[in-house]
């Protein structure tokens, strides 16, 4: 059973920072893609970054350039560096996991950005 715990979530200030972080536990074969999705009240569940445990990194144009994805393979980590916030990346962010042809999805974690 695989199990993701996010954490690093809270309030900010637009043009602040957060870091959000990622655990995975269980059994967890090595290729695999780990990122953050995030949902705001009202609207579709969304790609933020996801990184290959090769390092490539795939990014949504809204965060390019503000957002960076990086991963521990060893510890089973995934991070989001979020700098330069605006009030329109105030959602719930998700960490997911797909292995071959599974996905999990962790209990999300609240970012709120006050403009």
């Amino acid at each position: 059973q695989v199990q993701l715990v996010e954490s690093g979530g809270g309030l900010v200030q637009a043009g602040g920072s957060l870091r959000l972080s990622c655990v995975a536990s269980g059994s967890i074969f090595s290729v695999n893609v780990m990122g953050w999705y995030r949902q705001a009240p009202g609207k579709q569940r969304e790609l933020v970054a996801t990184m290959t445990n090769g390092g490539s990194a795939n990014y949504a144009d809204s965060v390019k350039g503000r957002f960076t994805i990086s991963r521990d393979n060893v510890q089973n980590m995934v991070y989001l560096q979020m700098n330069s916030l605006k009030a329109e990346d105030t959602a719930k962010y998700y960490c997911n996991l797909r292995v071959l042809a599974d996905t999990f999805w962790g209990q999300g974690t609240q970012v709120t950005v006050s403009s």
